[in-house]
């Protein structure tokens, strides 16, 4: 409590400025105290709390508004500063000191602070407090773009540039850090181009008069000799004095981008990914930078992406970016998309990898949709055909080449039966990719063909990741009436069980068949809940009931794993069920997990009132972790 009245004390001389220039009432002074004392109890608690920090330097933040607008309003004559004028700002500032000490580990806490020092313009105090997080926090690269922003703001890009090498140096793998050099660079290209037109220095000057004229420091040197650096040696303009038409040659150079293509040299050699090369296209591209500036460095940019990846599938479709611009339209279209097929085509011929035949298809896909010439979309179709010949087993070109025949089928451009043929042949050759039979499915629904049997067929023949299959397995629950649905899923779960390498799908069932349970409204009469003797009528039941005989069917008929009765559970408690429905599925549950289920049931009797009886489920477990998870459950409130 002392602390408590030593701050008190310190608020006395501000509060008294501010009722004597009339922006506060004594009243209203007397409600700031009651709350600030309110916050400093909350703040000299044992464990105190970040939040509690947070909400009083807010409320700190609304009252200095408050202050400046009644200040506003009132028009008082300018005079000398008094202590009220910046006591508010100050104590915000001191709130945070004090949070820090408590908390230094909390980079939150300590980008709020520097946000809040930049919203008050005090620039000394954004240095040292960025200073002081990066000598805790050093591999955290957005300190580094915090600190290199605030720099640059106040107009000492060499601070800036500093302090993103030093970012670079301590976090080589960061994107973001890379990006925000290379940023910073096509910033100060453009910063020294408005002040050379300013200052009337042209590229076609000649020697005559002998003008000075200033120009960037090129060399690119690294403290440690492995990761060149752009360094400068003026912290105000940068710039050294040539003459002449070395001068002219310098700038042109600048101009072009050769401390840019520098950058990204640095950043490619440090961290040779293609997520780089994907930020710095979006950064370059969209940067307001002049046509010649950007085609430069996007030409650099290019030239690393080849020689780093050539056969990756994401760097072809970068550089098939540029001949396909957004907006072109007519003839520029028509080029541009027969250069970006020839591109990416050369490129999935050379490879054979099946991830730059995916990217080809994604192409063809994305361009037929696209374009509305009847022509170029034949162009695209036989360029997938011809490419289909040499790779007769890729599961995507074959896909992709199912679903626009499909397509042309729907028109009526293409005959019904044809397509059905090709897709079975396809699905022949290779039996085990689901992306093919998904096709297949898709065309035989769409043209209006049985697919039951299709999609049976399908799920015996997949065999690829669990993920994949699965798509296979519930292609066709989402297009079926909520009845027909429960009974397909259970048929579906029947089938899963007699195969020990579809236990994950088996799983995955139970999950969407609990899902189904928990949102069905009437409870259809399906032959195999009669199988099972489980009551059944064709009458109209109520959803407990409904959920009642589904959770019964899965104890009698299926393997739930335990994650599966966590979520019958969950839905359980959010249904209507009764206590006796929610002990079978606990000690369902309970069989897998009992740790998980203990806890959650011991914490739905103490919801429903039944505090003994969840204590007595605790202590009857005679589990450490179980007793010790409870007591957190119950102090936590």
């Amino acid at each position: 409590m002392e602390r408590v009245q030593y701050q008190q004390e310190q608020m006395l001389d501000e509060l008294k400025d501010l009722v004597e220039k009339k922006i506060f009432t004594v009243k209203e002074t007397k409600q700031i105290i009651k709350q600030r004392t309110a916050f400093e109890n909350t703040l000299v608690r044992r464990v105190a709390r970040k939040a509690d920090f947070l909400r009083y330097a807010q409320y700190e933040m609304n009252l200095e508004l408050l202050r400046r607008k009644r200040l506003q309003r009132m028009k008082l004559p300018p005079g000398p500063a008094t202590v009220s004028d910046y006591a508010l700002v100050r104590r915000q500032f001191h709130i945070f000191e004090r949070g820090l000490k408590r908390f230094k580990s909390d980079i939150g806490l300590w980008i709020e602070y520097i946000q809040v020092a930049q919203k008050e313009g005090a620039r000394s105090l954004v240095g040292r407090i960025t200073a002081r997080a990066l000598q805790f926090h050093p591999n955290t690269p957005a300190l580094y773009i915090l600190a290199a922003s605030h720099e640059l703001n106040h107009l000492s890009p060499s601070t800036a540039r500093s302090l993103l090498q030093r970012g670079i140096r301590m976090n080589p793998e960061s994107i973001e850090m890379w990006k925000e050099y290379v940023k910073m660079e096509l910033g100060f290209i453009e910063s020294l181009r408005r002040r050379w037109d300013v200052l009337g220095i042209h590229d076609n000057k000649t020697d005559k008069g002998k003008e000075k004229e200033k120009l960037l420091d090129s060399e690119i040197v690294d403290e440690d000799g492995d990761l060149p650096m752009v360094t400068t040696t003026d912290d105000d303009a940068d710039v050294t004095a040539f003459d002449g038409q070395e001068g002219t040659a310098a700038r042109k150079e600048i101009m072009g981008g050769i401390i840019v293509k520098a950058a990204i040299s640095s950043a490619v050699q440090a961290l040779p990914k293609i997520e780089l090369f994907e930020a710095l296209d979006q950064l370059i591209t969209s940067y307001p930078s002049p046509p010649e500036l950007r085609g430069s460095v996007v030409a650099h940019l290019d030239e690393l992406l080849s020689a780093s990846f050539p056969d990756h599938p994401r760097a072809v479709k970068l550089l098939c970016k540029r001949v396909l611009r957004p907006g072109i339209v007519g003839e520029q279209l028509v080029d541009g998309i027969k250069a970006a097929n020839t591109i990416i085509l050369s490129r999935a011929s050379e490879s054979s990898k099946e991830e730059m035949l995916q990217a080809y298809s994604d192409f063809v896909l994305e361009q037929y949709h696209t374009v509305l010439d009847s022509n170029l979309k034949l162009y695209l179709i036989s360029s997938l055909q011809g490419l289909i010949q040499t790779q007769k087993k890729s599961p995507s070109l074959l896909s992709a080449h199912i679903r626009l025949l499909t397509e042309a089928a729907q028109r009526g451009t293409s005959d019904k039966e044809k397509v059905l043929l090709i897709a079975k042949r396809y699905t022949s050759r290779v039996p085990e990719a689901p992306s093919v039979w998904l096709a297949r499915l898709t065309a035989v629904r769409d043209l209006g063909e049985a697919v039951e049997e299709v999609w049976m067929e399908a799920r015996g023949c997949v065999s690829v990741s669990q993920e994949e299959t699965l798509t296979v397995w519930t292609w066709g629950l989402s297009s079926l009436p909520q009845q027909r649905k429960r009974q397909v899923h259970e048929e579906l779960l029947r089938e899963s069980i007699g195969d020990s390498g579809l236990q994950g799908v088996h799983e995955e069932l139970l999950m969407s068949y609990v899902s189904l349970l928990a949102g069905q409204e009437v409870p259809p009469a399906t032959e195999e809940a009669a199988d099972h003797n489980l009551g059944v009528t064709n009458d109209s039941k109520s959803h407990a009931e409904s959920w009642k005989r589904g959770i019964r069917y899965m104890q009698r008929t299926c393997f739930p794993s335990g994650r599966v009765w966590q979520q019958a559970f969950m839905r359980s408690k959010q249904g209507c069920v009764g206590e006796d429905m929610l002990r079978d599925i606990y000690e369902c549950w309970r069989r897998g997990e009992e740790e998980d289920a203990t806890v959650e049931w011991a914490r739905w009797l103490l919801e429903n009132g039944k505090g003994k009886a969840a204590t007595d489920v605790i202590l009857r477990s005679n589990n450490r972790a179980v007793e010790e998870r409870w007591r957190r459950l119950v102090a936590a409130g």
